[in-house]
Protein backbone atom coordinates (compact mmCIF):
# COMPACT_ATOMS: atom_id res chain seq x y z
CA UNK A 1 0.00 0.00 0.00
CA UNK A 2 1.65 2.69 -1.61
CA UNK A 3 4.85 1.63 -0.62
CA UNK A 4 4.60 1.70 3.70
CA UNK A 5 5.26 -2.06 5.06
CA UNK A 6 2.23 -3.04 7.12
CA UNK A 7 4.05 -5.13 9.97
CA UNK A 8 2.21 -8.72 10.89
CA UNK A 9 0.24 -8.04 12.80
CA UNK A 10 -1.63 -4.42 10.86
CA UNK A 11 -1.49 -7.46 8.50
CA UNK A 12 -3.33 -9.80 10.87
CA UNK A 13 -5.99 -7.03 11.87
CA UNK A 14 -6.84 -6.42 8.34
CA UNK A 15 -7.32 -10.35 7.95
CA UNK A 16 -9.39 -10.20 10.85
CA UNK A 17 -11.54 -7.01 9.81
CA UNK A 18 -12.60 -9.41 7.19
CA UNK A 19 -13.22 -12.43 8.92
CA UNK A 20 -15.59 -9.79 11.21
CA UNK A 21 -17.29 -8.51 8.10
CA UNK A 22 -18.38 -12.36 7.16
CA UNK A 23 -19.43 -12.73 10.64
CA UNK A 24 -21.84 -10.29 10.09
CA UNK A 25 -22.92 -10.76 7.01
CA UNK A 26 -21.17 -7.53 5.44
CA UNK A 27 -20.65 -7.19 1.96
CA UNK A 28 -17.80 -4.76 3.04
CA UNK A 29 -15.21 -4.05 5.60
CA UNK A 30 -16.29 -0.54 7.19
CA UNK A 31 -14.30 0.91 10.25
CA UNK A 32 -16.22 -0.81 13.08
CA UNK A 33 -14.74 -4.33 11.38
CA UNK A 34 -11.14 -2.78 11.32
CA UNK A 35 -11.41 -2.00 15.34
CA UNK A 36 -12.90 -5.22 15.61
CA UNK A 37 -9.87 -6.60 14.07
CA UNK A 38 -7.64 -4.41 16.41
CA UNK A 39 -9.39 -5.88 19.19
CA UNK A 40 -8.89 -9.10 17.98
CA UNK A 41 -5.46 -8.66 17.62
CA UNK A 42 -4.48 -8.01 21.37
CA UNK A 43 -1.01 -8.46 21.44
CA UNK A 44 -0.28 -5.07 19.16
CA UNK A 45 0.55 -1.83 20.31
CA UNK A 46 -2.99 -0.49 19.25
CA UNK A 47 -4.55 -2.84 21.57
CA UNK A 48 -2.11 -1.87 24.77
CA UNK A 49 -2.90 1.65 24.19
CA UNK A 50 -6.57 1.05 24.25
CA UNK A 51 -6.18 -0.76 27.31
CA UNK A 52 -3.60 1.62 29.20
CA UNK A 53 -6.58 3.91 28.71
CA UNK A 54 -8.91 2.20 30.88
CA UNK A 55 -11.03 0.66 27.67
CA UNK A 56 -13.14 -2.32 28.09
CA UNK A 57 -11.99 -4.16 25.02
CA UNK A 58 -14.43 -6.68 25.58
CA UNK A 59 -17.60 -4.26 26.17
CA UNK A 60 -16.84 -2.80 23.08
CA UNK A 61 -16.59 -6.42 21.02
CA UNK A 62 -20.18 -7.42 23.12
CA UNK A 63 -21.25 -3.74 22.07
CA UNK A 64 -20.68 -4.18 18.50
CA UNK A 65 -22.58 -7.62 18.92
CA UNK A 66 -25.44 -5.77 19.91
CA UNK A 67 -25.38 -2.47 17.75
CA UNK A 68 -24.30 -4.06 14.30
CA UNK A 69 -27.25 -5.39 12.51
CA UNK A 70 -26.68 -8.87 10.62
CA UNK A 71 -26.51 -8.68 6.86
CA UNK A 72 -27.78 -10.79 3.55
CA UNK A 73 -24.40 -12.02 2.55
CA UNK A 74 -23.29 -15.95 3.19
CA UNK A 75 -21.67 -16.09 6.21
CA UNK A 76 -18.25 -16.09 4.94
CA UNK A 77 -14.64 -13.99 5.23
CA UNK A 78 -14.46 -13.37 1.59
CA UNK A 79 -10.95 -12.12 0.59
CA UNK A 80 -12.27 -9.56 -1.97
CA UNK A 81 -14.45 -7.28 0.30
CA UNK A 82 -14.48 -4.04 -0.73
CA UNK A 83 -13.51 -1.19 2.17
CA UNK A 84 -15.93 1.29 2.48
CA UNK A 85 -14.79 4.83 1.63
CA UNK A 86 -14.61 5.63 5.57
CA UNK A 87 -12.08 2.50 6.02
CA UNK A 88 -10.03 3.58 2.85
CA UNK A 89 -9.32 6.80 4.73
CA UNK A 90 -8.74 5.00 8.10
CA UNK A 91 -6.01 3.38 5.68
CA UNK A 92 -4.44 6.48 4.27
CA UNK A 93 -4.61 8.29 7.96
CA UNK A 94 -2.94 5.64 9.33
CA UNK A 95 -0.23 5.76 6.66
CA UNK A 96 0.03 9.18 6.95
CA UNK A 97 0.41 8.80 10.60
CA UNK A 98 3.27 6.91 9.91
CA UNK A 99 5.06 9.41 7.97
CA UNK A 100 4.62 11.86 10.15
CA UNK A 101 6.34 9.89 13.11
CA UNK A 102 8.96 8.96 10.03
CA UNK A 103 8.36 5.27 11.06
CA UNK A 104 9.01 2.99 7.94
CA UNK A 105 5.83 0.92 8.89
CA UNK A 106 2.10 0.73 9.69
CA UNK A 107 1.56 -0.53 13.00
CA UNK A 108 -1.12 -1.50 14.72
CA UNK A 109 -1.12 1.72 17.06
CA UNK A 110 -1.38 3.53 13.67
CA UNK A 111 -4.16 2.04 12.61
CA UNK A 112 -6.01 3.04 15.85
CA UNK A 113 -5.13 6.28 15.39
CA UNK A 114 -6.48 6.22 11.94
CA UNK A 115 -9.81 5.00 13.04
CA UNK A 116 -9.58 8.26 15.90
CA UNK A 117 -8.92 10.67 13.21
CA UNK A 118 -11.63 9.29 10.71
CA UNK A 119 -13.86 11.10 13.06
CA UNK A 120 -17.21 9.75 11.53
CA UNK A 121 -17.11 5.82 11.36
CA UNK A 122 -19.24 3.77 13.59
CA UNK A 123 -15.41 3.25 15.01
CA UNK A 124 -14.64 6.65 15.63
CA UNK A 125 -17.95 7.14 17.43
CA UNK A 126 -17.28 3.78 19.72
CA UNK A 127 -13.66 4.52 20.53
CA UNK A 128 -15.00 8.43 21.28
CA UNK A 129 -17.89 7.28 23.51
CA UNK A 130 -15.28 5.20 25.30
CA UNK A 131 -13.53 8.37 26.26
CA UNK A 132 -10.36 7.88 23.55
CA UNK A 133 -9.10 10.98 22.00
CA UNK A 134 -6.42 11.46 19.59
CA UNK A 135 -4.34 13.28 22.01
CA UNK A 136 -4.10 10.45 24.51
CA UNK A 137 -3.72 7.41 22.41
CA UNK A 138 -0.85 9.27 21.01
CA UNK A 139 0.61 10.08 23.71
CA UNK A 140 0.58 6.41 24.67
CA UNK A 141 1.79 4.86 21.63
CA UNK A 142 4.72 7.25 21.35
CA UNK A 143 5.05 6.02 25.19
CA UNK A 144 4.80 2.42 24.52
CA UNK A 145 7.06 3.07 21.43
CA UNK A 146 9.57 4.65 23.74
CA UNK A 147 9.88 1.10 25.52
CA UNK A 148 12.87 -1.10 24.94
CA UNK A 149 10.79 -3.76 23.21
CA UNK A 150 8.56 -1.76 20.87
CA UNK A 151 5.91 -4.56 20.37
CA UNK A 152 4.84 -3.97 16.57
CA UNK A 153 8.06 -3.12 14.37
CA UNK A 154 8.86 -5.21 12.07
CA UNK A 155 12.50 -6.98 11.77
CA UNK A 156 15.08 -4.91 9.89
CA UNK A 157 13.16 -1.40 10.30
CA UNK A 158 16.21 1.11 11.10
CA UNK A 159 16.11 2.90 14.44
CA UNK A 160 14.97 6.49 14.78
CA UNK A 161 17.41 8.56 13.64
CA UNK A 162 15.25 11.69 14.96
CA UNK A 163 11.72 12.76 15.80
CA UNK A 164 10.72 16.21 14.64
CA UNK A 165 7.74 18.34 17.05
CA UNK A 166 6.18 20.31 14.56
CA UNK A 167 3.34 22.49 16.48
CA UNK A 168 0.92 24.72 14.55
CA UNK A 169 -0.64 27.34 16.22
CA UNK A 170 -4.03 28.99 15.15
CA UNK A 171 -1.96 32.45 14.12
CA UNK A 172 -0.69 30.36 11.38
CA UNK A 173 3.12 30.04 12.68
CA UNK A 174 4.95 26.77 12.99
CA UNK A 175 7.55 25.60 15.69
CA UNK A 176 9.54 22.83 14.97
CA UNK A 177 12.00 21.22 17.24
CA UNK A 178 14.12 17.72 16.93
CA UNK A 179 15.18 15.12 19.09
CA UNK A 180 17.49 12.12 19.16
CA UNK A 181 14.99 10.07 21.04
CA UNK A 182 11.39 9.58 21.13
CA UNK A 183 11.82 9.87 24.77
CA UNK A 184 13.19 13.32 24.83
CA UNK A 185 10.54 14.44 22.32
CA UNK A 186 7.48 12.69 24.90
CA UNK A 187 9.50 14.77 27.51
CA UNK A 188 9.04 17.76 25.65
CA UNK A 189 5.44 17.25 24.59
CA UNK A 190 4.67 16.72 28.04
CA UNK A 191 5.84 20.19 29.42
Amino acid sequence: MNGYNFTERARKVLALARDEAGRFRHEYVGTEHLLLGLLREDGGIGAAVLRNLGVDLAGIQQKFDEILKTGKAPALAYPELPYTSRAKKVLELAMAEARDLTHAYVGTEHLLLGLIREEKGIAAQVLSYAGVTERAARAEALRLLGADQPLDRPEGTSEVAAVTVEIRFTAGTVRRNVFPTVAEAIEFLRQ
